[in-house]
């Protein structure tokens, strides 16, 4: 670049459009946390018509966990071949049109219901198997390291304002409408989303909206502003399978999965049986269960942008990835234990305040995708992210099962918090003394 070039662009002010990208994956992200929500509010009606027991719950409620783990590193290595914007608006229509057909079982009769909610579920959990590690592909690509946090923070914490927006509709349109209503509602509010990615997603250096001040501020901070650029013959081949084998031997990264793995229990708690907790547990009735479930999301909501903004800021102070990640993410862990307190109260106000802790906490420690951005190798980065995401996701097959059987066994939930509480503690322990300093990763050979 020549020096005219350098001053050119000095002199241009700077655009914001990476802003904007992270306002747009905020409101893909609320959707699909909507979408993985619904059974939470609308499972009780359902499974009282179709009659199904707390254990086919827990089994149908994993059927999009099994199915998002298997398509995993599928998803991550189609981003790295296809790029971003073709598989992110494959993954956005196709899982909202699959969440719409879940309100259609109510046509099958007896198991056969049962088999059709498991097969739509699963492959709504297929579709978005790609969705997050696009999400930290184009965080990558969009900013640089001391803004990265807060972008994640931004769009990770969608899956609680997910809550707060769609848990009073959904209690209502179950209440009003039916079950079905639901499933109609989320999907086809997707379907109409996904169309808006082919207009937005584009890499830095090739949108139209971003100047050349924005595109040189991302990448001197460290953005991968051209992870989507085509090689020199026009092509742009998929990642080394056999990359996997350096991942997986990586100390750093195979302390980040697990660590993300037990935060996922505590997501995947909140989003399918805490409504039913409420319901069940505290004789709550479902459109004000819809209601109550919105309120600890808010603080989920308010912890996730106080984590990322904490940790840009630790970033400025110390420039030390290590102490701005790891501090919230252990605090927050730690912090989030506190739900096991509702099992000493009977007062609804006090378990929500509790709950409502426990999800600040949760929020606050829900920095994995940050750590992701900052650790995959440039090279592998989507599919470094379907793995990271296929580790912590593996709760959503195992969590919604092992509560499912805990509620069953003992007719209650006291374990069931016990149980996730534990789960924070590892996930504190993983990142003090596992994962170890937090630096790029760079490939061998």
């Amino acid at each position: 670049m020549s020096i005219e070039t350098q001053n050119t662009i000095q002199k241009q002010k700077r655009t914001n459009v990476r802003w904007m990208m992270v306002v747009f994956l905020f409101i893909v992200t609320a959707i699909n946390y909507g979408d993985r929500a619904t059974l939470g509010i609308a499972g009780k009606s359902m499974s009282g018509e179709l009659g199904f027991d707390a254990a086919a719950m827990g089994w149908v409620m994993s059927s999009f966990g099994i199915a998002y783990v298997i398509g995993q590193l599928p998803g991550g290595w189609l981003l790295d071949r296809f790029g971003s914007k073709k598989i992110y608006f494959l993954s956005i229509f196709f899982w909202s049109v699959f969440t719409l057909l879940q309100g259609t079982v109510h046509f099958f009769i007896g198991a056969w219901a049962l088999i059709m909610l498991f097969t739509f579920r699963f492959l709504m959990g297929l579709a978005e198997a790609p969705s997050f590690p696009g999400n930290s592909r184009i965080t990558a690509a969009w900013f640089p390291a001391k803004e990265r946090a807060t972008a994640v923070s931004i769009f990770n914490s969608a899956q609680y304002f997910a809550t707060v927006i769609f848990a009073p509709i959904m209690g209502w349109l179950t209440h009003e409408y039916g079950w079905q209503s639901v499933f109609f509602f989320m999907g086809g509010i997707g379907i109409i989303i996904s169309f808006f990615a082919l207009y937005m997603l584009h890499n830095p250096k090739d949108h139209p909206l971003a100047n050349e001040a924005e595109v040189q501020y991302i990448t001197d901070g460290g953005g991968l502003v051209d992870m989507d650029q085509k090689k020199a013959d026009g092509k742009n081949q998929g990642p080394k399978i056999g990359y996997l084998g350096q991942l997986l031997t990586n100390r750093m990264l195979l302390g980040v999965y697990l660590g993300q793995y037990c935060i996922n229990v505590l997501t995947f708690f909140f989003i399918t049986w805490f409504p039913i907790y409420l319901a069940t547990e505290r004789g709550i009735d479902i459109k004000t269960v819809g209601f109550l479930a919105a309120i600890p999301a808010i603080c989920g909501f308010i912890g996730g942008l106080t984590g990322g903004v904490f940790s840009d800021f630790l970033m400025r102070k110390t420039n030390s990835l290590s102490i701005a990640r790891k501090t919230p993410i252990v605090l927050g862990m730690l912090f989030s234990m506190s739900m096991v307190f509702c099992n000493y109260v009977d007062s609804i106000t006090m378990i929500i305040v509790f709950m409502g802790m426990a999800f600040f906490g949760k929020g606050v420690g829900a920095l994995g995708w940050a750590v992701m951005a900052d650790t995959a190798p440039k090279q592998i980065s989507g599919l470094a992210g379907g793995l990271f995401n296929m580790c912590g996701n593996a709760s959503s097959i195992i969590s919604p099962v092992a509560i499912g059987y805990i509620v069953q066994a003992t007719g209650r939930f006291e374990w069931a918090l016990v149980f996730v509480a534990v789960h924070a503690f590892i996930a504190a322990f993983s990142y003090l003394f596992i994962v170890g300093p937090i630096k790029r990763m760079e490939l061998k050979g």
